[in-house]
């Protein structure tokens, strides 16, 4: 328990002195509700005196009509927290898991799913911060007003008090059964929850493609496992939580007439008066009510509990370090210097000792067969992952000693997969250079033969291009990517050639925005058609994660070796006639 509120603590954030607040608040409250029916013994003693000893009844009375003011005054604090101060926490905890997002190494990222983040992002943060408030009242008052009305109970009599603290050890056992069937349960349900919803992002996004294969309806059979295997979780985990929710609320209603019987047993042998017994009734009803609520609310809290812990499974994913000393780069030539690489699913390596050097404003094109580690050369420039041996160098500086978000702001990336936001076209190019002017966000553009096509749409620059950019082209997605990186006017420019999947009108128009996005930058291409790379100022082969062969085109075409055969093959394959 004493764990749970510390987290509580930690996922409140800069919040946690009003969590705090908010609990003090709760514990007085707690006092003072179990000292106002705890004054049911002087009060029924009172009524039934006789005579009736009326100041007294008056003054007790009152005392507990100012008691009960004072206590809905500091609930109505204590809620403060579960309706205002958690809304902004869970605010606060997205921002911070926003930020972590940024900072967590893209290799890491990648090996989450939309679905899963998307569960984290949005109902772990919804199921723990706007519950911590709520639930972490009821535990003190769960806790608090028996520990004060059996207190009271010691002082008017100990025999009654003690009955009535034998309802604790038996609701303990209960409880923490309860507790370990639906913390393992939730934790799958988690886990249900988040594949299914990788599952329908999946097939909303490939839907076309699933239309197309005839894997919608009965036959989309992923998303109906996935679907099923939740369900299945979900009904298991009701089922288990639940005989230990009727146990307890048994165990209080046992409790319950245990106590009658025996304040009953006390009168008839005139050890105790009836007024006190009756009063121990009601306050026993009260005294139970916060168990029996308590464990009815255990799924809840276990559900706060799982969604706290995979909110700090996410948060504990560490940056890649930035090794010392901390260093800024002026120059753009890029060094790699014996390079290894290997995924972190993988124990087999990707890249062998990879040692190259490409000058500044130069134009480097990366040629092989599929899997040769083409891109991942690319990706290690912008640091997806740190290698397993040897050194990546911009400028003669290792880029693990250059902040990221420095090491980014020098690169721009134009992929063959482009992806667009769901908002307009002045915005997702503007998503290079926020700060941009319409006048430059246009100007880029312009450069990137963007302009006509954009100046033909309703809207305009304003025109939504819907999910993944959905409402465009090929060929105009690739283009207004292009004018991204064009307004980003980074010194470094990294390309999977873009063109290779465009009809031959589009390919003209991208190459002609290419032409302007790489003049005077340092230029790496991953080339799939080896004719459009034929002037580039050197050309590295790749093969099985070595570099087997580099040179310029001529050289390599005489020498007759790897690159010379992919030549020749890919223009006999221009001859094919189907």
């Amino acid at each position: 328990m004493i764990n749970s509120f510390r987290r509580m603590m930690v996922a409140s954030g800069s919040y946690a002195p009003n969590l705090q607040e908010s609990l003090t608040i709760s514990v007085i409250a707690s006092i003072i509700q179990g000292i106002i029916f705890a004054l049911f013994f002087p009060l029924l003693s009172a009524l039934t005196a006789n005579p009736i000893n009326t100041n007294r009844v008056w003054t007790l009375v009152a005392v507990m009509a100012f008691l009960v003011i004072i206590e809905f005054a500091l609930r109505w604090q204590e809620l403060k927290f579960g309706w205002i101060v958690s809304i902004d926490a869970a605010h606060e905890m997205r921002l911070k898991l926003g930020e972590q997002l940024r900072r967590i190494p893209l290799e890491q990222l990648n090996r989450r799913r939309s679905g899963d983040l998307n569960v984290v992002l949005s109902g772990n943060v919804t199921d723990s911060l706007l519950s911590i408030g709520n639930m972490a009242t009821i535990i003190i008052k769960t806790m608090v007003v028996p520990v004060v009305i059996i207190f009271v109970t010691y002082l008017i009599d100990w025999r009654l008090a003690t009955a009535m603290l034998l309802t604790f050890p038996l609701a303990v056992p209960i409880y923490q059964r309860q507790r370990a069937i639906a913390g393992s349960e939730l934790r799958e349900v988690a886990v249900a929850d988040a594949n299914s919803a990788s599952r329908i992002i999946e097939n909303a996004q490939g839907l076309p493609i699933l239309r197309a294969t005839k894997q919608v309806g009965k036959q989309s059979g992923r998303l109906r496992e996935a679907i099923s295997i939740q369900r299945q979780i979900q009904s298991r985990a009701q089922r288990l939580s639940t005989m230990p929710a009727l146990l307890m609320s048994m165990v209080v209603q046992v409790g319950i007439i245990l106590l009658l019987a025996l304040g009953v047993l006390y009168i008839l042998q005139d050890s105790i008066e009836s007024p006190q017994v009756f009063a121990l009734v009601v306050i026993a009803t009260r005294f139970s009510e916060p168990i029996a609520i308590f464990g009815n609310l255990t799924a809840i809290f276990d559900l706060m509990e799982t969604s706290l812990e995979r909110i700090e499974a996410l948060m504990a994913i560490p940056p890649l370090p930035i090794s010392q000393p901390l260093t800024t780069i002026d120059r753009f030539n890029i060094t790699f210097d014996r390079v290894s690489f290997a995924y972190a699913d993988q124990n087999e390596l990707v890249l062998h000792d990879v040692s190259f050097h490409l000058p500044e404003r130069s134009l480097t094109a990366l040629v092989g067969s599929s899997g040769s580690g083409k891109t991942t050369i690319t990706k290690l420039i912008s640091r997806y992952a740190d290698v397993k041996s040897g050194a990546i160098k911009i400028g003669g500086v290792d880029i693990r000693n250059v902040d990221v978000t420095e090491l980014m702001g020098h690169i721009a990336v134009v992929f063959q997969d482009v992806y667009l936001f769901d908002d307009s076209i002045l915005n997702n190019i503007r998503l290079a250079k926020p700060d941009a002017t319409d006048a430059e966000v246009e100007a880029a553009a312009r450069a990137a033969n963007c302009h006509e096509f954009v100046s033909r749409l309703p809207n305009g620059y304003n025109t939504k291009v819907g999910e993944v950019g959905g409402a465009l082209s090929g060929g105009e997605k690739q283009r207004i990517s292009i004018a991204r990186a064009i307004l980003k006017d980074a010194p470094i420019v990294l390309l999977d050639e873009p063109t290779s999947a465009l009809d031959t009108e589009s390919e003209i128009a991208v190459q002609r925005a290419i032409d302007q996005l790489v003049e005077n930058k340092t230029v790496v291409v991953i080339a799939h058609r080896l004719s459009t790379v034929t002037g580039a100022d050197q050309i590295l082969v790749l093969e099985a994660g070595r570099i087997v062969e580099r040179g310029n085109y001529e050289e390599l075409i005489s020498s007759a070796g790897r690159y010379a055969q992919l030549w020749q093959a890919q223009q006999q394959s221009r001859t094919w006639k189907v």
